[in-house]
């Protein structure tokens, strides 16, 4: 059941979800309003769950965590309110709930390990997602970025298949420490509250944002070798308490690449171009700079 975008308005009707065969139901991009009926889990053939891009609001009923055959619920650009439903089925593979107001904590236990695709920036969740994260190892994209969350990032998700992984605005705190070299692509952890020191792991990823941290030590030779061979395209370190850099002031940033470090506990030794959020100031005051040197 597809319907064109931008031609339905007003509320769902009822009688749609006394269709109980119904196994595809997609009517994103229109100008849907009103709220999820409560009943939404009687559609028990239902695989496919796409009402994004609309003007849904309200609660997502706890009862589409019934479906069993249930693979994909997408309906993210919405605004729907209250907190993440329970998914209990193996069979879920795509949750996608960006953009939209949802709130409260994630619970363990919540989400299947069968899932490969989860997004849900734009909200205010909050809490830790720490045991959460450890069991989903089928995910091959995650976005987490833009809410509240807390508590340390596990180590294991940086061994997931994922092309991008994107955490950034939340209020993670803690190291970083992946235990082998990480192979995504990218990776942005900006706008944090990580610590400790920035892990040599990194320098297999492409995309590196872990600026707007709290960061500290030298930058890893590893980092700076693979930049300058061309091997990192984006590294961003700046806003952070790091102490130095090992770079020739002479060496040349490779034209394909970019490398921010201002803001820093050091005086940066090449002077590079730096996104225009950066601001000015190429040091970071010493008066904040003695109490992170522990």
């Amino acid at each position: 059941f597809t319907i064109v975008p931008g031609r339905v308005f007003g509320a769902l009707p009822q009688t749609l979800f006394q269709l109980k065969n119904l196994r595809f139901l997609a009517i994103s991009r229109n100008f849907i309003s009103g709220t999820l009926p409560a009943n939404l889990g009687e559609i028990r053939s239902l695989r496919t769950l796409d009402l994004s891009f609309n003007q849904l609001t309200g609660e997502i009923p706890r009862s589409i965590g019934t479906i069993t055959e249930l693979s994909n619920v997408i309906l993210c650009h919405n605004r729907l309110t209250g907190t993440v439903p329970v998914f209990p089925y193996r069979s879920l593979n795509r949750l996608d709930l960006k953009h939209n107001n949802l709130t409260g904590h994630l619970i363990p236990d919540s989400l299947p390990p069968s899932l490969q695709y989860l997004s849900l920036s734009w909200n205010r969740l909050n809490g830790p997602v720490f045991r959460l994260l450890s069991r989903l190892n089928q995910l091959n994209y995650l976005d987490l970025s833009l809410n509240q969350f807390t508590g340390t990032i596990p180590t294991r998700i940086f061994s997931f298949p994922i092309v991008n992984l994107q955490l950034q605005r939340n209020l993670f705190t803690g190291p970083v420490l992946p235990a082998a070299q990480v192979a995504i692509p990218t990776v942005d952890l900006s706008y944090n509250r990580l610590s400790g020191p920035i892990s040599p792991m990194f320098s297999t990823v492409q995309n590196l944002y872990l600026n707007n941290n709290h960061f500290t030590g030298e930058v890893p030779n590893s980092l700076v070798d693979r930049l300058l061979a061309a091997n990192i395209q984006i590294l961003y370190l700046q806003h952070n308490f790091l102490t130095g850099i090992e770079i020739n002031p002479t060496a040349e940033i490779p034209l394909s690449s970019s490398l921010c470090l201002q803001y820093n506990c050091m005086v940066p030794p090449i002077q590079t171009l730096c996104p225009e959020k950066a601001g000015n100031q190429k040091t970071r005051p010493t008066e904040q700079c003695g109490e992170w040197r522990g």
